[in-house]
């Protein structure tokens, strides 16, 4: 928040975000154009949503522990 003290606890996630964004998506990468970009953001932004493994999710994606949440409380 710009309005405030920061807290780490308020800007923990924003910045693992960010961090990872940054590690795994622009380091060493250059785009031509801005459309380019954007639509390697989008797709990122998808691999991140739904496919990318997590080690804070047993390596599981975040599909495959949704549909595992789902079955067990059904």
């Amino acid at each position: 928040s710009m309005s405030r003290r920061g807290n780490c606890i308020d800007n923990g996630a924003t910045e693992q975000v960010f961090g990872h964004l940054k590690d795994e998506f622009f380091r060493g990468r250059d785009w031509s154009d801005f459309e380019s970009f954007k639509r390697d953001l989008e797709a990122y932004i998808r691999h991140w949503n739904n496919t990318r493994r997590q080690a804070r999710l047993g390596g599981l994606t975040p599909v495959e522990f949704r549909d595992q949440a789902l079955r067990g409380a059904a």
